[in-house]
C-alpha cells in the first residue's frame, strides 16, 4: 500500500473549505431570513422539508432536530412526493425544498404541484438564478464557491451549508417560541440528555434503603448498619435532626488513627453537617454536587428531616455522567 505524508494536509483543507462556506452564510442572515422565520411562526401547519439525494439526507436532519426544538416538521422525498407523497402536504403547512442546483427534474414537477395546493415554499438553494429560487416564496442563499473535494465531484461544503442553514432556522424559532429546558426534556424523556433535564433525585433514592446511627452508637452498630444498607455510608441523626456521615472512608482513617477502637462511638469519626441534596433536586444536580465536592453518597432531605441517601451509582445506571 502507498504510504501518503500528505493526508492531515488534505484532511485539513477540507476543514478550510467547508469553514469558507460556513461563514459565507453569514450574509444569508438578512430581510429573506426574518421572512422566513415570521412565515414559519404564523403558520398553523407544519414544515414539510423535502429534496433528493444528499440534499434529501440533510433534510431529514433539519426535521429531526426542528421536532426536538418545538417546531412540528415532516420530511417528504421530492421523488416520492411526485408518486403519491404529496398527500403529506396540508393546507397550513410550509413547505421547505433544499437543493443545490434547484433545477433537478423532480424538484421541477414538485414545485408547481405545491404552488397548485397553495402551500407558501420556502426555497435552502444554492443557484439563486434556478427554477426553484424563481419559484420559491422565500430563498435562502447556502450558495458555496467550491466544494471539499476536486472537481466538485461530491457535495461537501454545499450540504454542510444546507445543514448549518436548518441548525440557524431550528434555533431562532426555538428561542422565538421561548422553547424552554423543561419543553426539551418532554422530546427526550428516554435518553440520558432527558434525563439529566427531568430525573430528580426523588426518582432514585427511594429504591435504596435508608442506613442511619445515632451519635452513641459505636462501631460495631455503624459497620453493621452500613454492612446491611450497603450504601457504603451511615447517616448520623439525632433527635430526628441530621449531625453527620460516615463512610467507608471514614472508617479506614479511623483504624489508621485509632489503636483502641472498642470505644469509639459513631459521633467520634463522623464528618458534621454533610453536603445534602433535597429530594426534588436534579440528579444531574446531585451528580454535579458528587463531583465538586469527591463523594459518592448524598443525604436526602425532605422538608428539613433526613429521607434517604442517593448513591453515585444509582446516578451512573441511569447512564447520566
Amino acid at each position: 500500500m502507498q504510504y501518503f505524508e500528505n493526508i492531515p494536509e488534505i484532511a485539513s483543507q477540507v476543514i478550510d473549505n467547508e469553514l469558507n462556506a460556513i461563514k459565507h452564510l453569514k450574509s444569508s442572515v438578512d430581510e429573506n431570513f426574518s421572512k422566513a422565520i415570521h412565515l414559519i411562526l404564523g403558520s398553523k401547519g407544519n414544515l414539510v422539508f423535502s429534496g433528493i439525494g444528499k440534499s434529501a439526507l440533510i433534510a431529514q436532519k433539519i426535521v429531526a432536530t426542528m421536532n426536538s426544538t418545538g417546531t412540528p416538521s415532516v420530511f417528504m422525498h421530492a421523488v416520492d412526493a411526485i408518486h403519491g407523497d404529496l398527500g403529506i402536504v396540508r393546507d397550513e403547512d410550509v413547505v421547505i425544498i433544499l437543493s443545490k442546483s434547484g433545477e433537478t427534474p423532480e424538484i421541477k414537477v414538485l414545485v408547481p404541484l405545491i404552488q397548485l395546493r397553495g402551500n407558501k415554499i420556502i426555497a435552502i438553494v444554492g443557484n439563486l438564478q434556478s427554477f426553484l429560487a424563481c419559484q420559491s416564496d422565500i430563498v435562502l442563499d447556502v450558495t458555496v464557491e467550491n466544494e471539499a473535494v476536486p472537481d466538485n465531484l461530491a457535495p461537501t461544503c454545499s450540504t454542510t451549508a444546507e445543514l448549518v442553514m436548518g441548525d440557524m432556522l431550528a434555533m431562532t424559532l426555538m428561542k422565538c417560541r421561548g422553547f424552554s429546558t423543561e419543553d426539551f426534556a418532554k422530546f427526550h424523556p428516554g435518553g440520558a440528555l432527558g434525563k439529566q433535564l427531568y430525573l430528580r433525585v426523588k426518582d432514585l433514592y427511594s429504591a435504596n434503603e435508608k442506613p442511619e446511627v445515632g451519635p452513641n452508637d459505636n462501631l460495631t452498630q455503624v459497620i453493621i448498619e452500613m454492612t446491611k444498607k450497603r450504601l457504603g455510608a451511615a447517616v448520623v441523626t439525632s433527635n430526628e435532626q441530621l449531625v453527620g456521615i460516615i463512610t467507608d472512608g471514614d472508617l479506614r482513617r479511623m483504624l489508621l488513627n485509632h489503636a483502641d477502637i472498642d470505644k469509639i462511638k459513631a459521633a467520634e469519626i463522623m464528618t458534621p453537617n454533610p453536603k445534602t441534596i433535597e429530594e426534588e433536586a436534579l440528579v444531574a444536580d446531585a451528580l454535579q454536587m458528587m463531583r465538586h465536592n469527591s463523594i459518592t453518597q448524598l443525604p436526602v432531605m425532605v422538608n428539613g428531616k433526613y429521607a434517604g441517601v442517593i448513591h453515585l451509582h444509582d446516578i451512573l445506571k441511569e447512564g447520566i455522567f
